[in-house]
């Protein structure tokens, strides 16, 4: 399949609009990829999962270009369900809810080199959207037979920029101790303890935090310095 040939979701059209800018160019050829948007100073690259697929894309446009990856994350999700004719069965709210601790569980898949690479930022956009299913009997035997067709952007309803060590950082609760341990982190966070891993991980990888002791099997952590250029 030619890399500017791909099934897009409506989700990842509406955030492309959404991202643009006058000027802009959209579906820009760039270094023998196709780029989301192409601006005079910054190539932007949307991505709504699996950051593992797109790495090797992402270090190589960095050898000479800034690059934004953008990702969002669904603060509340609607699960809309049509039967195979296109008539409505039902439409409900999931009960999972999207937290901006959640992209460490993408941002572990990047290795140390981009995620600090001076050139590399992320940008979480927290969302409600809805998740277009049809009871086709293909889908998942998890979902009963039904299958996921779309992802539709409702609303965005708050956007976070990650561009130095000190924007990661802050993500950590003002209650946190100056030592603690991911399940400490996880009770701050109000998050379940996977999470806290992979943050945890990350910003250790990252430089932000530090392994300094251990309780048990478990790592104990503490914040590093941040300077002026909000570096670690």
């Amino acid at each position: 399949m030619p890399i500017n040939q791909y099934r897009e979701s409506g989700l990842h059209l509406a955030l492309k609009h959404h991202l643009a800018r006058d000027g802009d160019v959209l579906e820009a050829p760039v270094d023998d990829y196709i780029v989301d948007i192409a601006r005079d100073d910054l190539l932007i690259e949307i991505q709504t999962r699996h950051f593992a697929a797109i790495k090797n894309k992402l270090a190589n446009l960095l050898t000479s270009h800034a690059v934004m990856l953008a990702h969002p994350i669904a603060q509340a999700r609607w699960l809309v369900t049509y039967d195979s004719e296109g008539r409505l069965i039902k439409r409900r709210k999931s009960p999972k809810r999207g937290h901006i601790t959640h992209l460490f569980s993408e941002l572990v898949y990047l290795p140390d080199d981009l995620l600090s690479h001076p050139r590399f930022s992320v940008c979480a956009l927290m969302t409600h959207d809805e998740e277009i299913r049809v009871d086709d009997q293909q889908g998942s035997w998890r979902r009963r037979g039904i299958s996921i067709r779309d992802r539709r952007l409702l609303e965005i309803v708050a956007t976070h920029h990650f561009h130095a060590a000190a924007d990661y950082r802050a993500l950590l609760p003002d209650t946190l101790g100056a030592e603690f341990t991911t399940q400490g982190l996880a009770d701050a966070l109000g998050q379940p303890r996977r999470i806290a891993q992979q943050m945890a991980y990350c910003l250790h990888r990252m430089g932000i935090i530090v392994r300094t002791a251990k309780r048990g099997n478990a790592h104990v952590y503490t914040a590093t310095s941040i300077d002026s250029n909000g570096t670690a």
